[in-house]
């Protein structure tokens, strides 16, 4: 999501044009060159895993029916909004950092940034609609089994894409005013500061605020039934002994624990009510004390999950967000590097995902097995 100044232009002046560089045949113009080649090296290849990797959970979920479910899909369309970044938004960056200037004219600058921000802000939203998901999965399990559905993800898909374009939109209406002459520079000017904030908040702050909310009662909930299922030991109850095995069917999917061989929590609770048998009192004692620690196991692995979940999506973009909303306020001016840096700290956010979202998950990698077997 390119919001910064890039190569050529000053950060403290966003309508200064003006490009200047070392010259060809000093030492520090080969020195610079260099340099650029295993920069353009690296951002390609992290550009290509990028597309690779979203591609791969595409591809798996598309060609594997047991893949074929309502949560998969929300992950589906995150992984073909991050195959966007990789495809639209990557490659133009470098070719950007590279030329150190704008070749590419007005048309196609105004397509790359209107691109760049709808396809960062959507692929941000998503995880707070996945986040949302699991959060009905998990504390609403029996009555949002029932509203589950492809359409309902089709919707939360389309809502999502709907606010991205409403945040990217408006510097449409100034950006074209401004364009005289040859074209230098190809950013989204920090001159207006009612759309700096309104596009920050509504593309990173909100949706950070109700991920963590999200995530902490996710986790809490969790914990209660992981609780809960611990203590039945005193209370060997045969009703109780069933509910929470459907209660560890839910936390378990929740959280991509790869402990269930199926992805839907609602089948696995029809096969828990019609298979699970009622042992006597000593072998449910036995077995409670082993389940004991199994489910302190899993709660550890669960914290551990959502911490690399929330972790990686705070690391990549809340310093590139925090830049925009500094410079916008006119409290920094930061250097080209730094902003180039932060950027594409950012668009690692759209590699990662893939990983955090399917690796935890049996099907997952059992559908990626089969997709290398093909190859």
């Amino acid at each position: 999501m390119d919001m910064e100044n890039y190569p050529g232009g000053s950060t403290s002046e966003p309508n200064i044009t003006n490009c200047s560089g070392p010259p060809a045949g000093s030492l520090q113009g080969v020195q610079f060159k260099d340099g650029m080649a295993v920069v353009v090296f690296v951002l390609g290849f992290l550009t290509l895993l990028t597309a690779l990797i979203n591609g791969a959970v595409i591809m798996a979920i598309c060609t594997t029916k047991k893949l074929h479910l309502p949560a998969n899909y929300l992950i589906c369309s995150l992984a073909v909004t991050d195959f966007l970044v990789a495809l639209l938004v990557m490659p133009i960056s470098i070719v950007y950092i590279t030329m150190e200037t704008w070749s590419l004219g007005q048309v196609v600058c105004e397509m790359w940034l209107s691109m760049d921000m709808t396809c960062c802000t959507c692929s941000i939203l998503h995880l707070c609609v996945i986040a949302l998901d699991r959060y009905w999965a998990i504390t609403k399990a029996i009555e949002y089994a029932r509203k589950r559905s492809a359409r309902r993800a089709a919707i939360m898909v389309g809502i999502v894409w709907v606010i991205s374009v409403f945040i990217s939109m408006p510097p449409l209406f100034w950006r074209q005013r401004s364009s005289s002459g040859s074209l230098q520079q190809c950013i989204i000017e920090h001159d207006h500061l009612g759309y700096t904030i309104y596009s920050t908040l509504g593309a990173f702050y909100i949706p950070m605020i109700i991920i963590l909310i999200l995530y902490y009662r996710i986790y809490n909930a969790a914990k209660s039934l992981y609780q809960k299922r611990g203590s039945s030991r005193h209370l060997s109850s045969r009703s109780m002994g069933r509910q929470n095995s459907v209660d560890h069917c839910r936390v378990s999917h929740t959280f991509c624990v790869s402990d269930l061989s199926n992805s839907d929590p609602t089948l696995a609770t029809d096969k828990l009510s019609t298979n699970i048998r009622i042992p006597s009192f000593d072998a449910d004692m036995e077995r409670q004390d082993e389940q004991d620690q199994i489910c302190t196991s899993r709660e550890r692995k669960a914290a551990r999950i959502l911490g690399l979940i929330l972790g990686a999506f705070i690391v990549c973009w809340l310093p590139f967000f925090l830049k925009e909303l500094l410079v916008g306020l006119q409290v920094l001016w930061p250097s080209q590097l730094l902003s180039d840096f932060l950027t594409w700290l950012g668009y690692i956010n759209s590699l990662i995902n893939p990983m955090l979202y399917t690796s935890f998950n049996d099907d997952f990698k059992l559908a990626f097995k089969k997709l290398l077997k093909r190859k």
